[in-house]
């Protein structure tokens, strides 16, 4: 289906460098088109995405086109046949166009080719699968508009060919499902999915769990998650939860308070774990040293709703352990328990704007009031610090130091 003029073209192309791009394809005499997200998107009326192009000239006539044309190029995917092109210090990643040729011995192998539509049917759902040109001419080989407007998704071809040639596209499924999702899920693509279920097991364990991320910040994550556990999508390494509804409960708060959708936060209502299971967890799906802190200290530290709704507990808290820890645990409270009492907008907006107090006594104060010793310093600092928190924070520096004197 070929669209004319179907898109504006200011919503995608945002740069210069992005016409050089294409003028340097057609110089050396091929074709290059925006496909996929930001097509995809722009269509929904999206904005927010990467830029991913496709082009019939091979990889390395593409990296040719650019160096003539002052283009800096990256090789980011040598199995995809993709380059990276430095587009205002980003990478757009620029694919060949590529065919599925099965063997004399029953080997699929891809092969470079000028043919849209066979590039085409090698990707994964009918929504991925359109084209546009600098002009905002549309080239749609899988009807992805119309299912895109209807709240279709559903693999191109057989469902089970397209997971074969990569598992991943179970995961990407749930995704695209959760996110533009309108009518009752594809029934024959489901059952593909679950099907191959156990050909995850293959894909590396950080390629699974990037795509549970990305459904969990999608506005519908709880009804998405709810078809991976009925399915047992993810049984071999994640268990069932029965806490979807502290998931939509976050997923609500979050968008009516346009809060930024945090796949960790979304994680620990699921499962609200002890600070034993949080570390599993967070071992098991690999997080970064940051994530795993984070993660832990959210199921370790218990946070009473009375010290979230009174200011001088509430300030108290701030200050131990930091805006953002606060911020997240007056989400993920909300989400878990309710918090029917408490007006939550206003606890937020009033730890956002909190001004923190600042310890007025430093570790050279107690040397100079004759103590020695970094154990017996640090014991000093750890009281004193203790019982300026007690007295709301209006303890002075000469107050303090005094009570040194009189212990």
């Amino acid at each position: 289906m070929f669209k004319p003029e179907y898109l504006d073209m200011s919503k995608i192309v945002q740069s210069a460098k992005v016409v050089r791009l294409f003028d340097a394809v057609e110089e050396h005499g091929g074709t290059v088109r925006f496909v996929g997200g930001a097509v995809r998107d722009t269509l929904a009326g999206l904005s927010g995405f990467d830029l991913d192009l496709a082009t019939d000239l091979s990889p390395d006539e593409l990296v040719e086109a650019c160096q003539d044309n002052g283009l800096k190029t990256i090789p980011v995917g040598i199995k995809t046949a993709t380059i990276g092109v430095v587009v205002d210090d980003k990478i757009v990643e620029v694919a060949s166009l590529k065919r599925s040729t099965i063997m004399d011995n029953g080997r699929r192998i891809m092969e470079f080719t000028d043919d849209w539509s066979a590039d085409a049917s090698q990707r994964d759902l009918t929504i991925n699968a359109v084209y546009a040109d600098l002009r905002g001419n549309v080239f749609d080989y899988y009807d992805g508009i119309t299912d895109l407007e209807k709240g279709i998704v559903r693999f191109i071809g057989n469902p089970e060919d397209r997971i074969n040639e990569d598992p991943l596209r179970i995961m990407r499924f749930f995704r695209f499902y959760a996110r533009f999702g309108k009518t009752p899920i594809d029934a024959e693509s489901l059952a593909a999915c679950v099907k191959l279920k156990d050909s995850l097991r293959t894909i590396a364990i950080e390629r699974v769990r990037d795509e549970l991320f990305k459904i969990l910040i999608t506005p519908n994550a709880a009804a998405a998650m709810k078809l991976i556990y009925d399915n047992d999508i993810l049984a071999y390494f994640l268990p069932k939860s029965r806490r979807l509804d502290a998931l939509e409960r976050l997923s609500k708060l979050v968008e009516d308070m346009r809060f930024e959708g945090n796949f960790l936060r979304r994680l620990f209502v699921l499962y609200q774990p002890t600070p034993a299971k949080a570390e599993n967890m967070a071992n098991t799906l690999r997080f970064t040293k940051k994530q795993k802190e984070i993660f832990v200290r959210w199921a370790k530290i218990d946070v009473k709703p009375e010290y979230l709704n009174t200011p001088k507990p509430r300030l108290q808290f701030i200050y131990r352990y930091g805006k953002q820890f606060c911020l997240d645990k007056v989400l993920l409270g909300a989400a878990i328990y309710g918090y029917k009492n408490i007006n939550v907008g206003a606890v937020l907006q009033q730890i956002e704007n909190a001004v923190m107090p600042i310890f007025p006594v430093r570790g050279r104060d107690v040397v100079n009031a004759g103590i020695s010793g970094d154990q017996k310093i640090g014991k000093i600092m750890d009281r004193l610090e203790r019982q300026w928190i007690d007295s709301d924070f209006k303890m002075t520096r000469e107050e303090l130091l005094h009570s040194i004197q009189n212990q």
